[in-house]
Parts: C-alpha cells; sequence; structure tokens
C-alpha cells in the first residue's frame, strides 16, 4: 500500500472562536471590529444595498421593462341596465364603448342595480354580480378571451 493510496477520511473539527487570546481566535473572533457583520445576528437579507433600492425593485421602474401581465378590464352591473334582454359579450361591449378593445378579458363587478334581463357571456364575473343577474332573471356564462387574428393585431398598429 502507498500513502496516496490510503482510504480515509479527514476529521477537522471546527474552530472555536471566541475563547481567549492564546487560542488563535480571540478577541474579534475573525470578524474586525465594529459594523453590522461583527454583531450577533447582523446579517444583511438577499438583495439588501445599504439602503438603496435594490435592483429587483429598480427593474420594473427601469426604460425598456414591459410587464406581461394580462390586462383585465371591469364592467359594472349598473351599466348593464342600457342592454334590456340583450346578449352582452365582447364586442357588444366594445360598440358601446364600455371597453378599450374585443380582444381584453372583461370581469364582471357589482356597482349599481341590475333589474334588466341580460344574457352575460364574459371571462369572468364576482360572485355576488352573478347572483345579482340570476335574481334579475338573466344567466352568466364564462368564455374564453377573444384571441386577436393577424388582421387585426395589423390594424391596431
Amino acid at each position: 500500500m502507498k500513502y496516496h493510496e490510503l482510504a480515509i477520511t479527514r476529521q477537522k473539527k471546527p474552530k472555536r472562536v471566541g475563547r481567549g487570546i492564546s487560542a488563535g481566535q480571540g478577541k474579534t473572533a475573525g470578524r474586525g471590529t465594529k459594523g453590522q457583520n461583527s454583531r450577533a445576528g447582523g446579517r444583511r437579507r438577499p438583495g439588501f444595498e445599504g439602503g438603496q433600492t435594490p435592483l429587483m425593485q429598480q427593474l420594473p421602474k427601469l426604460r425598456g421593462f414591459k410587464s406581461h401581465r394580462p390586462v383585465v378590464e371591469n364592467i359594472y352591473t349598473g351599466q348593464l341596465a342600457a342592454f334590456n334582454g340583450q346578449t352582452v359579450d365582447n364586442f357588444v361591449l366594445f360598440k358601446a364603448g364600455l371597453i378599450t378593445s374585443p380582444h381584453v378579458k372583461v370581469k364582471l363587478v357589482v356597482k349599481g342595480e341590475l333589474t334588466a334581463k341580460v344574457t352575460v357571456n364574459l371571462q369572468a364575473a364576482s360572485k355576488s354580480a352573478e347572483t345579482m343577474i340570476i335574481k334579475a332573471g338573466g344567466s352568466f356564462k364564462v368564455v374564453p378571451q377573444i384571441a386577436r387574428t393577424a388582421k387585426d393585431s395589423k390594424q391596431a398598429k
């Protein structure tokens, strides 16, 4: 057997710091003098930049940053009174000027009274808005968002 063929596991004991001058790691125990990192529990959280706004919070404010969160527009129950007896969908709301495009997600929210019987086909609605529609004699159906065609995206530009 040769020296380099020995199969041993090295067992180095951890240094016992702060145990006096003669121990080699006494007094400040290798932490330096004063400052945040010399104290017990004195560590900075990840991303901390000394009080300056961290990069992860700056990024959304920088030029060229684009949010990929889908835009959701709200419609109120009080606005549906004008569509008495009709079927309300994205195209009807767009023609009425209540939403910016027929291709956005639309959510129905309670604000105002609804007495008209209306059939609503939208992407989302609050629970209380759904019950208000059913109480008025109408119905609500969840439909997927209307995708843009190549022709629509050219006209938007």
